[in-house]
């Protein structure tokens, strides 16, 4: 009993505990609600006070702008009215100095009129005089001055013509006296500093072999071997009785020279194989064409010609392998550089040019089985091909005379190609053979009809032949000269060109007595 109603009591306790609580805690929230009311309002008002002064502010500073605008828009109008005021000034000044100019040609012409109208009136009297002047001097000549211009007029022609002849004649035979002794110093000097040891090569080429158990070896079994060199490189491999010795044989050098590269490689490697042969080609091709261009970079380092076209460069270095009459052309080329040069330098002009020339003048024989026609014209286009200039252009063409030469360097590169190939040892031909060709051409000369004596000079590149003038006349001579020249071309064989030169000399002999 006693502990329901200790419950009973703790439980009312209890109930008025927490309903003073729930009054208090209802007071603190109108407290609370009343005060952020009052905040609110306070917020409002500050907002309210802060955005009419940030209104008034706004306004004072557009005011502002306003001003500062209207103030620089004045002071911009002002600018240009004083710069159109100084304008009209000056438009007005330029129209006054030019009515001031206006009127000074004004005067100025009229002074030139009266100069003119006196000179005029000068002009006249002038002409009366030479009028009367000429008048009298027929009166008293008896003469008009048409007949007198004429005798006159005569008669310095006829003084003029024969002092002209006989200058013409001396200053002929003094410059042809002075040009052959010039031209033989500087040929001689020229041959005399160029020293060219290199004499005729052969077209096959000779490799040696450790032992002629190699040569079954390059044969293979049923010649497989020789057969795959021979296709690959283009080149015949002769294989006979010479001990320990393969010949290389065919007409293109560059074949030739891949071709010995190989097989010499081969014969080091020891392994010969279709495959292994063709992987030597493959390396040997491409050691000629590292080759090729040293030779052509060594070549225009030796001449001091610089400034080739990389192409041009190549096709030097494959002259190395190319051959003419025996003689290597890219050796002959550098000579001829050099010889240009030289003569070029005697005379006084520009050698470099003459040097380039030199050495390229034959480099269309590069591609000349590849392109059709004369090697000079090939080369010549070769040259314009990689910008060459007209003057090296022309030299190349012109020298076989296939186009007419256009400068000095192409004459003294023709002058140099013709030394290089006519000095001996320069091409295969024998000593017995080189007699015999010339005396066949001067029999040949002295069989015809009317020669007095022939006379085969210039290593046989030229048939100077004398002739009767009595016998034969001019037409005969051209006659004559075109009949020899059939004959050499049918009876002989020569290097390069032969110059028939048929002379035919009348004398008239008179004694002043």
């Amino acid at each position: 009993m006693n502990s329901i109603i200790y419950v009973i009591i703790t439980g009312i306790v209890v109930a008025i505990v927490l309903l003073i609580m729930l009054y208090l805690i209802k007071n603190k929230a109108e407290t609370i609600k009343s005060e952020a009311l009052v905040e609110s309002n306070r917020l409002k008002e500050e907002a309210k006070r802060d955005a009419e002064s940030k209104k008034k502010e706004a306004i004072l500073e557009a005011k502002e702008e306003v001003h500062k605008l209207r103030a620089d828009f004045d002071k911009e109008s002002r600018d240009r009215r004083n710069e159109s005021q100084r304008f009209e000034r000056r438009l007005i000044q330029r129209e006054e100095l030019l009515d001031k100019k206006s009127d000074m040609l004004e005067k100025r012409d009229e002074n030139l009129n009266k100069k003119q109208q006196k000179i005029d009136e000068l002009q006249q009297n002038v002409e009366q005089l030479y009028e009367r002047q000429r008048e009298e001097l027929e009166r008293l000549s008896g003469l008009t001055s048409e007949q007198a211009k004429e005798i006159l007029l005569d008669e310095v022609k006829r003084e003029i013509k024969h002092e002209s002849a006989i200058m013409i004649k001396e200053v002929e035979t003094k410059a042809k006296e002075e040009a052959d002794k010039k031209a033989r110093e500087i040929i001689t000097c020229a041959i005399q500093r160029c020293a060219a040891d290199h004499v005729a090569e052969t077209t096959v080429y000779v490799v040696s072999l450790p032992n002629d158990e190699m040569k079954g070896r390059i044969i293979g079994r049923e010649g497989r071997n020789i057969r795959t060199l021979e296709t690959l490189t283009g080149v015949d491999l002769i294989i006979d009785d010479t001990p320990e010795a393969v010949i290389l044989s065919g007409f293109d050098p560059i074949r030739r020279e891949v071709a010995r590269i190989a097989l010499e490689k081969l014969i080091i490697d020891g392994r010969i194989h279709p495959a292994r042969i063709e992987e030597m080609v493959e390396k040997a091709k491409k050691e000629v064409e590292n080759n090729i261009k040293e030779e052509g970079e060594q070549a225009t380092f030796e001449t001091s010609v610089h400034g080739l076209h990389l192409e041009l460069i190549k096709l030097l270095g494959r002259l190395k392998y190319r051959t003419s009459y025996g003689q290597n052309v890219l050796k002959h080329s550098i000579e001829v550089a050099y010889l240009a040069g030289l003569m070029a330098s005697e005379l006084g002009i520009d050698p470099t040019i003459a040097k380039r020339a030199g050495l390229l003048h034959d480099i269309g024989k590069a591609v000349d089985h590849e392109v059709e026609g004369p090697h000079a014209i090939i080369g010549s286009e070769v040259a314009k091909k990689y910008h060459e200039s007209p003057i090296i252009v022309n030299a190349i063409a012109a020298h076989h005379d296939d186009v007419e030469s256009e400068s000095l360097e192409a004459v003294l590169v023709q002058a140099a190609d013709a030394i290089s190939a006519a000095r001996p040892g320069a091409r295969r031909e024998t000593l017995e053979a080189y007699i015999k060709r010339l005396e066949k051409l001067e029999e040949i000369a002295n069989s015809c009809e009317g020669v007095e004596k022939s006379y085969a000079i210039q290593a046989g590149r030229e048939i100077r032949i004398m002739i009767k003038p009595e016998e034969i006349d001019d037409a005969g001579a051209l006659e004559m000269a075109r009949n020899i020249v059939k004959r050499i071309e049918n009876e002989l064989e020569y290097p390069g060109q032969i110059k028939v030169n048929v002379i035919r000399e009348t004398r008239a002999i008179e004694y002043a007595k």
